[in-house]
């Protein structure tokens, strides 16, 4: 592996939210996931679970001395459906519960049936919450949406107060995309270029990551890439990262919390 390789691999690790969002996910994977999130190269920015899991994320962290790693939960997920006073309930308990960031699904079948309101309210709502505690990471499922939805979505998510606009829930067909990427980047810049964005969904490889990094370089400058405007979702992204590094993840001692 050249220099530019192995500096590459170390920055796209320090985007990371390492994430596990499985139906079958247990306590012993969370931890397991806490423990992988403090690689040999670095720590990753966060980790993503489910609600339920949050505390025990939070807690893992903490005595492991990853306290800089942020934990993320995902609300309205996946369908993004749900009733709003269901979705602030369950942004509030995430907050209560240590949550650092929120990854809340927008009604994308409310704009995709042409009604904007529901998606503005949504974002609107849940930043009121969130603000001054978390980050509120809005996901637009891109795949499910044509160029002018997704453009709208990020306008409406942006001017309503997300802290980042998120390509998708990794729960359908299509995730993220180049082109939808660069829509949504173009829009950040045109917009309020302190909003961040985060592909997620489909990301593997070390390669597939750098397209993305490529975009937003491009698109925003060098400068404006960190952990607070640029993120990678994926839960397989960081085993081949480290494989470019000639590393792999430690994982804990048999029965460690």
């Amino acid at each position: 592996m050249n220099d530019n390789e192995n500096i590459l691999a170390r920055r796209i690790i320090a985007l990371l939210d390492l994430t596990s969002l499985n139906a079958d996910d247990t306590d012993a994977g969370i931890v397991a996931l806490c423990h992988k999130a403090l690689t040999p190269a670095g720590p990753v920015a966060a980790v993503c679970v489910y609600p339920q899991f949050v505390s025990l994320a939070r807690r893992t962290l903490d005595a492991l001395g990853g306290t800089q790693v942020q934990v993320a939960t995902v609300c309205n997920f996946p369908t993004g459906d749900a009733p709003l006073a269901e979705v602030l309930e369950q942004v509030s308990e995430a907050l209560d519960n240590g949550a650092n960031e929120i990854d809340v699904v927008y009604p994308y079948r409310a704009l995709i049936a042409g009604d904007e309101q529901p998606g503005r309210d949504l974002v609107a709502t849940c930043k009121a919450l969130c603000r001054g505690r978390a980050l509120l990471k809005v996901i637009l499922e891109t795949g499910e949406l044509n160029a002018l939805l997704i453009r709208q979505a990020s306008i409406d998510a942006i001017e309503a107060g997300a802290d980042f606009i998120k390509t998708s829930t990794g729960k359908v067909k299509v995730n993220a995309t180049a082109e939808a990427a660069e829509l949504m980047l173009h829009v950040i810049a045109d917009t309020n270029p302190q909003v961040g964005f985060k592909p997620a969904g489909g990301m593997r490889t070390l390669s597939d990551a750098a397209v993305y990094l490529w975009l937003a370089e491009r698109i925003l400058g060098k400068d404006w890439v960190s952990p607070r405007h640029l993120r990678f979702g994926a839960s397989s992204l960081l085993d081949n990262t480290l494989q470019h590094l000639g590393l792999s993840a430690q994982p804990p001692a048999q029965g460690a919390y």
